[in-house]
């Protein structure tokens, strides 16, 4: 069975977060480390927003900082997503790897199946359901919200009929670099603060459709679930579902000096979050 590299970070900055999964992405293309998968999360509580999002025009920047939530703009696609009572994963893997497909949304499939596996090893009835038909792309998007990752055009991870994590993809130097929040809980009254909208009502809408169409973990769960044993079931669902063993260790020294350099001259910078 082929190892891969488990990575447990300490709560971290958005801008180290970010910087760690591009200093991954770089290292593993350049045959340094194996094929890594990530869970970390964030201190302070992170907004952070997809790659083509417009900051000035869909972020209440000033109510981000009365409220001291940390910013950042995300590598890959999709909305703004409230990095708060969740775990976030991140998968980086060569794109000529023999389990990942040629194609973008088979290769999510694939990646996602650790997902799914992980909330059935929690005993929750989660499934895959694929977006082919535009009935099945409304059923699960939010259209005219900022909030949420992007409903991918591909395949949905739903719980009792309801989104329930949400995931984003880039492909750089030849490898893949998927990451996403699996929603323990979520404050979406926050989550909605922090977003402008056009009028109250058009706020309240929106909101309303997220609740119809989202849910966390502990909404369907039989028992809470805490964070470790969240940790404990995803790390057994990625093994499962890409069919590998992981084997813990930590970034490099080379990792390290290079996800610096990024915190400090990308992901941190007003250049980076705020260039659209």
């Amino acid at each position: 069975m082929e190892q891969w590299r488990f990575i447990m970070s300490d709560a971290m900055s958005p801008d180290m977060n970010m910087a760690i999964d591009e200093a991954i992405l770089t290292a593993h293309s350049e045959g340094k480390v194996p094929p890594t998968v990530r869970f970390y999360t964030w201190n302070p509580a992170t907004l952070s927003i997809g790659y083509f999002q417009k900051a000035e025009k869909e972020i209440d920047t000033e109510e981000v900082t009365r409220q001291g939530i940390g910013f950042v703009r995300r590598p890959t696609g999709g909305r703004a997503v409230l990095h708060d009572k969740e775990l976030t994963y991140s998968v980086i893997v060569s794109e000529k790897h023999p389990q990942m497909p040629s194609s973008v949304t088979e290769a999510y499939k694939v990646i996602s199946l650790g997902l799914l596996y992980g909330f059935q090893a929690l005993g929750l009835q989660a499934e895959m359901v694929s977006l082919a038909s535009e009935e099945e792309k409304e059923k699960y998007s939010s259209p005219g919200s900022s909030a949420c990752f992007d409903s991918p055009s591909w395949y949905e991870l739903v719980v009792e009929g309801k989104k329930v994590a949400g995931s984003a993809q880039t492909r750089q130097k030849g490898v893949i670099l998927q990451h996403g929040s699996i929603l323990l809980d979520m404050d979406v009254e926050l989550l909605f603060s922090l977003l402008k909208f056009p009028s109250d009502r058009v706020k309240q809408r929106m909101m309303d459709s997220f609740r119809q169409k989202a849910v966390t973990i502990n909404d369907v769960s039989p028992t809470p679930v805490s964070l470790q044993e969240a940790v404990a079931a995803f790390r057994k669902g990625f093994a499962s579902g890409l069919g590998i063993e992981l084997i813990e260790q930590g970034l490099t020294d080379e990792e390290w000096e290079l996800a610096e350099q990024l915190a400090r001259e990308r992901y941190s910078t007003h250049e980076w979050n705020f260039r659209r």
